[in-house]
């Protein structure tokens, strides 16, 4: 074993042998390469971070990644083109079907990576095997592997932040990228503590390039004219509890829709199917989102976030949001609960109170706590004061038989409109006194 693990360790300088000595990679690249650095997946050294990465570098950081055991390095007649440093690496990657050659003699060691390419081998060694070769870092990025997009040639930079990211990544089948490198004493669990990588506390920016891919915003038509002009007549919010498609939002984000769309952070959008359950007291509504795109593409999954409720929260947790305010696009801001059981008007549940920014677009969106799971949904504001943002507990969808198969938004919008007649009618008779409401909803 100690063998093993030395010949594991000797090449760990392998990354930086193809690459020419030039000025030190800068910023976000920089920051994962001095992490991966100090958990000994990579060499101290000077790198270029636009230079491109070629196959060789992608497969050794991978096999780096898996923390597979591979053979005694050495210089083997299978593939020509193939570093001696590198050649148990690619031999391994091959073997285990994470990684092809070019030919039955090459490799195309020194051949550039693409963005695609090597998110096909990230997710074959992670064990996904719902994504096309040509979809890859669209998968990825659509499932929350990775926190922003890549395309085109990888470069050394690139290569750094993917592996960063990947360390946080699970397998579909259970257990992290990074808890597995700990465990077979690849990665010092010392090393792990001191960069603050086992903290379960998130900060904004984790939040943002963890689970921005389960939220999405989403374009309300209430009139056939609207859906021909494409015109919506609305905008809102809404993030995803499971993957294949269930989601949660506002009712008031739905109400007297007849079609909804919604658009994910990849820029794929998706039509909103059915509603499976609504409560318009609450203000909550759980829909199902289609895995097939409006250009007919068809999705594996997408990636979900996990619901907690409010039992554990207090006064003074830091809180996040994600939604999408204005309509602008997806965004993510921070503050904290205010309180956890605000009786608030035209709300048949205590509002959770708290000063994370929102604004009108936001309705549907997720307020989380501070270890990213969903503690509300972010709903409406104050009509005067500061920081004095709304959301509706989600412990009741934990509660939820969701197999139903649901209704169509049309159906809904037709059930809704005849029952507020019927409202509308009676409070004619009755001419009760109404006060003003003392809270906003924000679509």
């Amino acid at each position: 074993m100690r063998k093993r693990m030395l010949s594991l360790f000797c090449v760990l300088a392998l990354f930086l042998t193809y690459l020419p000595a030039v000025p030190a990679l800068e910023g976000e690249a920089r920051r994962a390469a001095d992490t991966l650095i100090t958990l000994g997946l990579l060499e101290e050294g000077t790198y270029d971070a636009s230079a491109p990465a070629n196959r060789a570098d992608a497969v050794v950081m991978l096999v780096k990644l898996s923390g597979g055991t591979v053979p005694e390095a050495g210089r083997s007649s299978r593939f020509r083109d193939v570093p001696k440093e590198a050649d148990a690496f690619v031999s391994y990657a091959v073997e285990q079907g994470w990684a092809d050659a070019v030919s039955a003699t090459s490799f195309g060691a020194d051949q550039n990576i693409m963005a695609n390419d090597w998110f096909v081998m990230l997710l074959r060694m992670l064990g996904y095997d719902e994504f096309t070769p040509s979809d890859a870092a669209m998968f990825a990025r659509r499932v929350g592997l990775s926190s922003r997009a890549y395309t085109g040639i990888f470069t050394v930079g690139d290569l750094c932040e993917s592996a960063l990211d990947a360390l946080r990544c699970s397998y579909p089948d259970g257990g992290g990228v990074l808890e597995r490198l700990v465990e077979r004493g690849l990665c010092a669990r010392s090393a792990v503590s001191a960069l603050g990588l086992d903290r379960p506390e998130l900060t904004a920016r984790q939040i943002s390039d963890r689970y921005m891919s389960a939220v999405f915003s989403m374009a309300l038509y209430e009139t056939e004219g609207e859906i021909a002009e494409s015109a919506p007549s609305a905008d809102a919010s809404g993030f995803f509890i499971s993957p294949d498609g269930l989601a949660v939002t506002n009712y008031h984000s739905i109400d007297g829709a007849i079609q909804a769309v919604a658009t994910l952070v990849t820029g794929e959008s998706f039509p909103v199917e059915r509603v499976i359950w609504y409560d318009k007291e609450m203000d909550l509504a759980v829909i199902r989102v289609s895995l097939t795109t409006l250009d007919g593409q068809r999705v594996p999954r997408f990636s979900a976030l996990e619901l907690v409720g409010t039992a554990d929260l207090r006064p003074g947790d830091v809180a996040y949001t994600l939604s999408n305010p204005l309509g602008l696009g997806l965004a993510v801001s921070s503050g904290v609960i205010s309180a956890t059981a605000r009786e608030v008007e035209r709300y048949s549940l205590p509002c959770v109170m708290n000063t994370a920014d929102i604004s009108q677009g936001s309705s549907g969106g997720a307020l989380l706590n501070v270890f990213g799971h969903v503690v509300a949904v972010t709903s409406g504001a104050y009509r005067v004061g500061n920081s004095m943002y709304l959301g509706v507990p989600v412990d009741i969808v934990l509660t939820l038989d969701l197999s139903a198969e649901g209704d169509t938004l049309p159906d809904v919008a037709a059930r809704e409109a005849e029952k507020d007649g019927e409202s509308d009618e009676q409070e004619e008779e009755e001419e009760p006194e109404r006060n003003a409401p003392a809270a906003r909803r924000t679509v």
